[in-house]
């Protein structure tokens, strides 16, 4: 007997969305405009084929305005379903409906994970085309595509979220799998969320109070369809920008079951990380999903309304594509910004992470017709929700639409700050015009946020797009042919600079040079004003061999080895020293800009600007050089304390110089804190070693920081 035969059911109601345990049953929601019949199926077990119960959504009974719905008694956590929902399938008006193709739930908590298959074999049965003969198959598409899975909700919100100011923040951006999965992670459960909370000691060693994690929500990781050229190793989708549920943490990040067990190991691998101090921040991607352009999967959003949920070009078989990745989340429609919504509150409230990157971002201020609007609705209602009211909300701001919007996101938006990292390397590669860009950079990038703070600002120099931070020192040119596009793919504009040589294998003096430059690099990111964000890995020198758009490489290219935190433990030491020393100053992390002003109880200004000599640097000079005074008293406007003066100097300069050193505005003698030029152990101190500077001048050898202290 069918266990599924002689199930009660009810009309239910059309909200909430999704499938949600109510009383001793399952009350089912889902939205389709356009559909002209719904039918919602009950599986035994994820790899069931074809014995199921379905049930038949009477359009009078069980429709209320867009929304179908059914409650069903006797099912609860845990039990598999999916969707088929028929309607005109006319591309040229935009609906590409097909009863035979089974659908995800948009809203479903969990998927069973089954995610691979044979293009070869279900071209035609999961895949739309231009030709309707292929599009609108028979064949039943119910082995292929992987089930949605009924989620028990919790009713409780956490009791202490912790809610790190922003600008005490020091970000850490990881991907879960890669961040364990080599061998030489040691952790027990590689490549997991178990596995992550494993190294929760490592990160609060280095001094880390934030992860942002690449893509969580569930991805097929095998749609690549190329090939290694070199070992023939079929290629993946390892980063997870392609999305199909935007509610489901990844399945095979789950140490145990696919069956909903990933939703609880999330939950408690977030809880152990805000136990220690972390919180943690997801990388979300509601720009486009994983359905692709014409050619691509009906899965989910493209079955159940396709003119609803994407940017349609004039011709509505086509997409537009302002993701770069063959379609566009229709952001903007009252239903689908809903989703959104719902989505971030849910992860938010159920899930209690502390907030959201959102990657390009830009497509959310896009109206239905892919136009930018001027006070895009989605923006602001996620900056105003007041659920998300406390959630940090960072964005993007760009698309690969030509939309570059970096300091015009509003109110309490962050940002990547992409300029920082642009400018930033400009100016350490010797570049000659680099030196104004990079004094603005460092000081909070008043240009783009002068109306806000400086916590506005996400300065990062790397992340997970494009050269570690010793590919940077060790390469001018990208190494992208083990991607199979011919080198094609990834920026090829880096502003990297190899030091002498090209490659990772050098002589010992270019080999000085770079852990020289690595120290610069990571020093003036804990310098700036603003929201550091560190790339994982680049505090023990991983490398990607020079592959900077290492998206579908799920191998040692992408994975951290550990053996380099033993090996290159002098770059370990100076980060974790590095990230001390910023959370000892206050002024470091002021939230208020500097004005180069005296405030009205203070004698001197919070900053002077100097080149070699004491007198305003001449700006006009090319040279990448540039050094500053900042008066620690002002640390008192963010209201901190009194800090210690400081005199930096930046020379990228390829010549040793003599910089003049001014008096301190407290009248207190100078002392080195930070060298890069400095021997190991002598290139950063953290505690008050009297290491007095006697002279009036100092020597910067080329291509160094040197930070003196009161």
């Amino acid at each position: 007997m069918n266990k599924f035969e002689n199930l009660k059911t009810a009309p239910g109601m059309p909200h909430p969305f999704g499938a949600n345990i109510i009383n001793d049953g399952v009350q089912f929601a889902i939205f389709s405009r356009y559909a002209s019949s719904v039918k919602l199926l009950l599986f035994d077990s994820a790899e069931q084929h074809s014995e199921y119960a379905v049930f038949d959504f009477d359009p009078v009974f069980n429709k209320t305005g867009d929304i179908w719905h059914i409650w069903i008694e006797g099912i609860g956590d845990g039990q598999i379903y999916g969707y088929r929902i028929d309607g005109e399938y006319t591309p040229s008006k935009g609906h590409r409906f097909n009863r035979h193709k089974l659908l995800i739930d948009p809203y479903a908590r969990a998927l069973t994970g089954n995610f691979k298959w044979d293009l070869t074999k279900a071209r035609g049965v999961i895949l739309d085309d231009a030709h309707e003969a292929v599009s609108y198959s028979t064949e039943e598409s119910t082995q292929y595509v992987p089930r949605s899975i009924v989620v028990n909700g919790r009713n409780e919100i956490r009791k202490r979220p912790i809610r790190i100011p922003e600008n005490d923040l020091v970000i850490y951006e990881l991907h879960v799998k890669g961040f364990t999965a080599d061998k030489t992670s040691g952790v027990s459960s590689s490549g997991t969320f178990k596995g992550l909370t494993e190294k929760i000691p490592y990160l609060k060693e280095l001094g880390i109070n934030a992860v942002e994690l690449l893509p969580i929500h569930e991805f097929d990781e095998f749609e690549n369809i190329n090939t290694n050229p070199i070992t023939g190793e079929k290629l993946k989708n390892f980063w997870g920008y392609s999305t199909i549920a935007f509610f489901a943490p990844k399945s095979s990040y789950s140490s145990g079951g696919r069956t909903g067990e990933q939703v609880q190991e999330f939950r408690e691998m977030v809880r152990q990380f805000n136990n220690a101090g972390i919180e943690v921040i997801l990388d979300v991607v509601f720009n486009h999903t994983h359905e692709g352009d014409h050619r691509g999967p009906t899965l989910s959003f493209r079955g159940i309304d396709n003119s609803i949920y994407y940017i349609l070009d004039k011709d509505k078989s086509q997409y537009k594509n302002f993701s770069g990745c063959g379609n566009t989340v229709n952001c903007n429609h009252p239903h689908v910004r809903q989703m959104i919504v719902d989505s971030l509150r849910y992860w938010f409230i159920e899930m209690d992470v502390d907030g959201f990157r959102f990657d390009l971002a830009s497509i959310l201020g896009r109206d239905q017709n892919g136009e930018m609007l001027s006070n895009p609705p989605l923006i602001e209602w996620i900056e105003e929700d007041p659920i998300l009211r406390n959630a940090k909300i960072i964005a993007e701001a760009w698309d690969a639409g030509g939309a570059y919007q970096v300091g015009k996101f509003p109110g309490r938006w962050a940002e990547w700050n992409g300029r920082y990292r642009d400018d930033v390397r400009r100016f350490w590669r010797g570049d000659k015009d680099s030196k104004g860009a990079f004094a603005t950079r460092i000081t909070g990038s008043s240009d783009l946020y002068n109306s806000t703070t400086p916590c506005r600002s996400i300065n990062f120099i790397t992340c997970h797009d494009g050269f570690t931070l010793n590919d940077l020192v060790s390469f001018n040119d990208k190494q992208n042919i083990e991607n199979g596009e011919d080198n094609r793919d990834g920026e090829n504009n880096n502003y990297s600079f190899n030091c002498g040589v090209e490659g990772l294998e050098a002589p010992p003096e270019i080999e000085k040079i770079r852990k020289r430059m690595i120290k610069n690099l990571i020093a003036t990111l804990f310098l700036s004003l603003g929201v550091p964000m560190l790339l994982a890995g680049d505090e023990f020198r991983r490398t990607q061999k020079g592959n900077n758009n290492s998206y579908c490489q799920d191998n040692e290219i992408s994975w951290l080895n550990w053996d380099f935190l033993i090996t290159n433990s002098e770059i370990f030491e100076f980060t974790k020293k590095m990230i001390e020393f910023r959370k000892k100053h206050p002024i470091l992390r002021s939230t208020v800009f500097f004005t180069g002003t005296k405030g009205d109880n203070y004698t001197t200004p919070d900053i002077t600007w100097h080149g070699t000599e004491i007198s305003m640097p001449d700006w006009e000079n090319e040279e990448p050089y540039i050094a500053l005074l900042i008066n620690g008293q002002y640390a008192e406007e963010s209201s901190y304390s009194r800090d210690s003066d400081f005199f930096m100097i930046f020379n990228a300069s390829d010549d040793d110089m003599t910089f003049r050193i001014p008096g301190s505005p407290s009248g207190k003698q100078w002392k080195i804190s930070i060298d890069t030029c400095g021997s190991v152990g002598k290139d950063i101190f953290v505690s008050d070693i009297e290491n007095f500077v006697d002279d009036e001048s100092i020597v910067s050898v080329k291509k160094s920081v040197i930070v003196l202290t009161t």
